[in-house]
């Protein structure tokens, strides 16, 4: 009787793992969408190619799909992951090395379930996990769009990965584990500006695929929907009630925050969400406005409300705890940032309320300091010059302590030195 019970128990087992291989077999191995001709401009018509525009705006496609002073969407930028080196392909419709020979359907595959039109399975760099929970019609927009744009003729660099993450159909084994049909349904009870929101930042915005930690696969932990993550080497601070600033978000702040990259009660968008933010700032309005509506829903907070806590600015106590980062903070930054200098006349924020300064971790702080602020638009010079290669990594140090006692209230960093060398090693790779 024992034995007919392990010999069962053994059968199972084998069924399972012959029916687990089937599957897996099912999604390692996709089928080639045949190749069609390019289509022409008077395929789309301007309504569909201008909302297209938008979501790719909102999705902020040209910046992954753009190297360092390259052609837009025409691929080549890397992207570091623990992993190793991902290569952004290129999106114009190009035939030979864009996507100029693909059907909408093999866009929307590529997009919802990551399968190029080959056949290969894609890296979850493109956050397919976020596509899935978008509709067909604002593919087709998005698709349209990048197909009446100008062809780029530019291959893609091989990708640089840890042996055998090269192998494609393992990432089968990725979707199995974290691609999730997931569509973004209204709520009831809430408005339809909030329901908008929801659906962009969920959606093509993929604010999660930063802003949610991520586990050893690279795969979201759901459990953890905006929790905060890590994105190239910045903090990606949660968007949800443990959202660390010195006055509450509001859905106006964080409106200014996404339109012009800055506001003054919380600091300037900087690393990986700088270009979001341009991005947005030529988005339509009211689609800024409704992801400004949700997101500040997930930010609320108990508390005094914004404009109620006055700036904090412990100089003398600060000076007596760190007196080489207030000489080196006197030197290089008191001409910008001490009292009545000219650019706080123009309605940059206090370092009391930047939102870096009140982090649990020093990370933006230090990556500001080593690398500097960039225009907060377009076309202008730098806010901020970088200070990593005329400073040594203690001075970085001692003027970043300093910052945060003498411009907030809570307790010293204790990673700040580890923070430090990894924000300077960052800066001299290629």
């Amino acid at each position: 009787m024992k034995r007919r019970a392990v010999l069962a128990a053994l059968s199972a087992a084998a069924a399972a793992g012959v029916l687990g291989s089937l599957v897996f077999l099912a999604i390692a191995w996709q089928t080639e969408i045949p190749a069609m001709a390019p289509p022409k401009l008077a395929d789309f018509d301007a309504a569909t190619i201008h909302r297209g525009a938008a979501l790719v705006a909102i999705g902020d496609c040209v910046v992954c799909h753009t190297a360092e002073r390259g052609p837009a969407f025409a691929g080549g930028r890397a992207l570091e992951t623990p992993f190793g080196t991902l290569y952004a392909t290129n999106i114009t419709p190009d035939q030979r090395t864009g996507i100029g020979n693909w059907s909408a359907a093999a866009f929307r595959r590529a997009m919802r379930d990551g399968v190029s039109r080959d056949g290969e399975h894609l890296y979850p760099a493109l956050p397919y996990e976020h596509f899935t929970r978008v509709t067909d019609a604002d593919l087709d927009a998005i698709y349209a769009f990048l197909m009446t744009r100008g062809p780029v003729l530019q291959k893609t660099p091989e990708n640089r990965l840890i042996p055998p993450l090269g192998f494609r159909p393992l990432l089968a084994g990725w979707k199995l584990l974290f691609l999730h049909e997931d569509p973004v349904l209204p709520v009831t009870g809430q408005s339809d500006e909030w329901n908008r929101g929801r659906y962009l930042v969920e959606g093509f915005g993929h604010c999660g695929g930063c802003h949610t930690p991520r586990n050893i696969a690279g795969g979201e932990e759901r459990g953890k929907p905006f929790a905060g993550g890590i994105a190239e080497g910045w903090d990606a601070p949660p968007l949800n009630a443990a959202n660390r600033t010195a006055h509450p978000w509001t859905v106006d702040a964080v409106y200014r925050y996404l339109r012009t990259g800055m506001d003054a009660e919380h600091g300037i968008a900087n690393g990986p969400m700088g270009p979001v933010a341009h991005g947005l700032s030529g988005a339509p309005d009211d689609d800024v406005r409704s992801i400004a509506v949700y997101v500040a829903s997930l930010l609320e907070r108990d508390g005094p409300k914004a404009g109620s806590l006055p700036p904090v600015d412990r100089e003398v106590e600060a000076t007596r705890e760190h007196p080489e980062g207030a000489a080196l903070f006197a030197g290089a930054c008191a001409t910008c940032h001490g009292p009545g200098a000219p650019m706080m006349a123009q309605g940059r924020p206090s370092l009391s309320f930047v939102s870096a300064l009140q982090a649990d971790h020093p990370r933006n702080a230090v990556q500001a300091v080593v690398n500097g602020l960039p225009a907060a638009q377009a076309g202008r010079t730098a806010l901020m010059p970088p200070f990593g290669d005329s400073l040594t990594s203690s001075q970085i140090g001692q003027i970043t302590a300093y910052l945060r006692s003498r411009y907030s209230e809570r307790q010293p960093w204790t990673a700040l030195e580890d923070s430090v060398e990894e924000a300077l090693n960052a800066k001299e790779q290629p």
